[in-house]
């Protein structure tokens, strides 16, 4: 028996050869929380999700909701005992009922988990009020995921599991609603697992974000942790956030510890991981690490420079090749071009120094 609101006891969980997750070990405390499962397409995110909702069998280990056992090597509660609505990134609407029907029927199949929703609150909440009476073969995929995630809500689960509920979703409108989703299970206290590709929608979203790797969940922590403190070079890597340049460890016996760049020079921080002095180490910079200081004696060539709306992004070259991303607001004095100097503040002051 579980003391958590859900559970994943060395899940193993096989939908292949290749499409599987070994020794999954993950809790919820609570009711109402939210996890996101992180990882490249597919790597077993949507298996895990169809085991939990028990449209497949565990290959081993146990899964637990609400203090009970729901599925183990030896035991599966049949899925519609598990009062779990799953939505999936594909269309899986009824193709002969028309939307407005599609949404009522998760109300019919609700066993009710306590609490009170109206179906035209999620409807407004969605933007989907245009395309009640339609059919789904006469709506957007993106549309289609929108009415599926409200037809999940409305049968008032007690585990609401969304795989890539927003990837057909138009920009514009996607940030909205997400941030309107995620209010709406708070609210409710609706505990969820969401997987997805993208990692700015699993930070954003979660409570627990959990990165899925070579058949692995190689780290399962807060977004804040998971993002500034990677537990391995392949997390790191596939985050994406930064690059990684050569470093040696000079000072670790005070509160900030100390690395030495061969042209950046000292480096000062909290290391993540313990490294002895004199250790040769790769450091993780990530685009938010450096400031730019136009004053600086510290001046890298600019060799790409990219416009992201906020800010920029700039790529800079060291004497030994290195390419290193610094961001600067949109709005600073002046912009740069390729091959000019650009200034970094020294000393460089970074809070979390990531090594491996």
């Amino acid at each position: 028996m579980s003391k958590n609101f859900f559970e994943i006891r060395n899940g193993h969980f096989l939908a292949s050869e290749k499409n599987k997750v070994n020794n999954v070990n993950l809790k919820i405390e609570k009711q109402g929380d939210i996890v996101t499962l992180l990882g490249p397409s597919g790597v077993g995110k949507t298996t895990i999700l169809r085991t939990i909702a028990g449209l497949q069998k565990i290959n081993s280990g146990e899964i637990y909701l609400k203090n009970k056992i729901i599925s183990s090597e030896n035991f599966h509660l049949e899925p519609e005992k598990r009062n779990i609505a799953l939505s999936f990134q594909d269309n899986s609407l009824f193709p002969n009922y028309k939307v407005i029907d599609n949404i009522n029927f998760g109300k019919k199949r609700s066993n009710g988990n306590g609490f009170e929703i109206k179906a035209s609150h999620i409807i407004k909440l969605l933007h989907i009020e245009a395309i009640l009476e339609k059919y789904p073969h006469q709506i957007s995929a993106g549309e289609a995921q929108r009415v599926s995630l409200a037809r999940s809500i409305m049968s008032k689960p007690d585990l609401l599991l969304l795989d890539e509920p927003f990837s057909n979703i138009d920009q514009s409108l996607k940030d909205e609603i997400q941030y309107s989703v995620k209010n709406l299970l708070k609210k409710i206290s609706l505990t969820t697992i969401l997987v997805t590709h993208d990692s700015f929608e699993a930070f954003s979203l979660a409570d627990k974000c959990g990165v899925i790797l070579n058949q692995e969940l190689k780290q399962f922590d807060v977004p804040y942790s998971v993002h500034h403190e990677p537990n391995s070079l392949e997390v790191a890597k596939f985050l994406n956030r930064g690059v990684f340049v050569e470093v040696e460890v000079i000072e670790t016996d005070c509160a900030v510890h100390s690395l030495k760049h061969s042209v950046l020079g000292e480096i000062r921080g909290k290391l993540v991981n313990n490294f002895p002095v004199g250790s040769k180490v790769k450091l993780l910079l990530q685009p938010e690490d450096l400031i730019h200081d136009d004053q600086s004696k510290l001046k890298l060539e600019v060799i790409d420079r990219k416009f992201r709306g906020t800010n920029f992004i700039y790529t800079l070259k060291t004497i030994h090749d290195e390419q290193i991303p610094v961001f600067v607001h949109s709005h600073h004095i002046h912009q740069h071009e390729k091959n000019e100097k650009f200034g970094i503040k020294t000393p460089i002051f970074i809070d979390h120094l990531v090594c491996f």
